[in-house]
């Protein structure tokens, strides 16, 4: 339970101040090391990490050190309290002797120890005692006795520690427990209080990303479909998919904290950075999941089919598919492509197949440059290659190609579709669609470009939702349908 530094000792009797002990889960570390170390775990190898859940019956001490045993987390990227951690440093500095306690496994524990490296010694659960509350509160108390340390922690369950301490600390604490615990030690110094923010709950359901499902319009656009009930059924199935969306989205970041923490703009994602604790994310993601449901629900039974459907596949993407080669990049290309079959079946009009093939071969261009961009990216600041991915940095000029010969598929399919049957009972003078190869060829040609020279953004999709030069070729699409029409 205790692990400690042979200084230690030496370093007590040279200060008059009593020992400062410092909990671990949300006060050092934003966020709770044990649900962290569990998504590390599923995210690659799920089925030990579902087994361990069975270890709960034996205590969660237990379970935590089930976990610990599998699991593996860079000690160094994780989210620290900043100010708590230059106030160590600066008491370290002076002599004080501090301690690390926590209800995390003692394997954990240490770990944080030593990439901190501001400890003289370690308390933490050992697998048979969860050293939480009381029982830490016991632990303290029989090494320092009574009123013989400080206590930096930050939630309810540190109450009990609080108790025996002689000087109350507070860090990364909400504003209720702040008052509640200042009401009760009127000499309670608060360090870097938690401060909960909108945007970051927005960041979190990532709902920028929401744009990419007005690909649920475009069958209705393309079959010239565009009346008022019509637009309600598309309204329901946009927002239904981007609640679904959102709740995937927040499993997939679980899963991928630690890359996120080594990618260079990832690592600012509130989940990455702490800025949203877990447990949010993880009441987040059901209530999501129900209220898309209950969008869902008038809709055609086939769209909540096609909607489970995505929602099953991108939790495959998360835990295993992304790391698989070009694997990967179908998945992504599907996931697009799923967008568009929604729209179909939500306003009942059939894909023709013209249609899907172009999209088949649009949305692989449009993957493969998201897995260049981040290669690019790698390459660009000399970080190795890419973290949770099979690829290596040798294979961005292949990648290039791959995107490029996509694109010109999807490009040469419009053409073709052009002079087919289908378009003459759509369209009048069909001959000014050729105008929009030509604007395709611009956009194609230009992502490709940007791509190559590290200047495209993570996702093409937003990109193109964002980027003046992308929505002023949208407009002239859109433009050249009419004049066709």
């Amino acid at each position: 339970m205790m692990q400690r530094n042979s200084a230690a000792a030496a370093r007590l009797s040279a200060t008059p101040e009593p020992p400062l002990v410092v909990d671990l889960d949300g006060t050092l570390v934003k966020g709770d090391l044990l649900a962290q170390s569990f998504f590390a775990l599923m995210s690659v190898r799920p089925f030990r990490a579902l087994r361990t859940l069975a270890v709960l019956c034996r205590g969660k001490a237990a379970f935590k050190a089930a976990v610990a045993a599998y699991a593996s987390i860079d000690c160094n990227a994780l989210p620290f309290n900043p100010e708590l951690l230059a106030l160590l440093r600066a008491e370290r500095a002076k002599g004080r002797a501090i301690y690390l306690a926590s209800a995390s496994d003692r394997r954990v524990a240490a770990a944080v120890a030593s990439a901190v490296g501001v400890f003289d010694g370690v308390f933490a659960s050992d697998g048979a005692i969860n050293l939480a509350g009381a029982a830490k509160a016991a632990a303290l108390v029989e090494i320092f006795g009574a009123g013989g340390f400080d206590y930096v922690g930050n939630a309810r369950v540190d109450l009990p520690v609080w108790n025996a301490a002689r000087a109350v600390w507070l860090a990364g604490a909400d504003a209720r427990l702040q008052r509640r615990v200042v009401a009760r030690f009127p000499e309670a110094r608060i360090v870097d209080p938690a401060q909960r923010h909108l945007d970051d709950y927005l960041r979190t359901l990532r709902v920028h990303q929401w744009l990419k499902n007005l690909l649920i319009v475009v069958p209705a656009a393309t079959a010239h479909r565009f009346l008022p009930a019509t637009a309600l059924t598309l309204a329901l199935a946009v927002l239904s998919f981007s609640l679904c969306a959102s709740s995937a989205y927040i499993a997939n970041d679980l899963l991928d904290l630690g890359n996120d923490r080594a990618h260079a703009r990832k690592r600012e994602r509130p989940l990455a950075a702490g800025r949203v604790p877990l447990g949010h994310a993880l009441a987040l993601m059901p209530m999501l999941l129900v209220a898309a449901v209950g969008l869902a629900w008038p809709l055609p039974r086939g769209f909540l089919a096609l909607l489970a459907a995505y929602y099953v596949l991108t939790l495959g993407y998360s835990l295993v598919l992304k790391r698989k080669v070009l694997v990967d990049i179908i998945i992504l290309a599907c996931l697009y492509g799923m967008r568009l079959a929604a729209g179909a079946i939500a306003i009942v009009v059939p894909l023709s197949a013209w249609f899907v093939a172009f999209s088949v071969f649009f949305f692989l261009c449009l993957a493969l440059v998201k897995r260049c961009t981040e290669i690019a990216d790698r390459i660009a600041k000399g970080g190795g290659d890419p973290k949770g991915r099979g690829y290596i940095q040798r294979d961005l000029p292949m990648l290039e190609a791959m995107a490029a010969g996509t694109g010109y598929v999807a490009i040469m399919i419009f053409a073709l579709y052009i002079n087919s049957p289908a378009v003459t009972a759509l369209y009048r003078s069909p001959e000014y669609l050729w105008a929009i190869c030509l604007v395709l060829f611009y956009w194609i040609s230009r992502i490709l470009l940007l791509t190559h020279r590290g200047e495209m953004h993570d996702d093409p999709v937003v990109f193109a939702a964002t980027d003046l030069k992308s929505l002023a070729c949208g407009a002239l699409v859109v433009i050249i349908a009419a004049l066709s029409i």
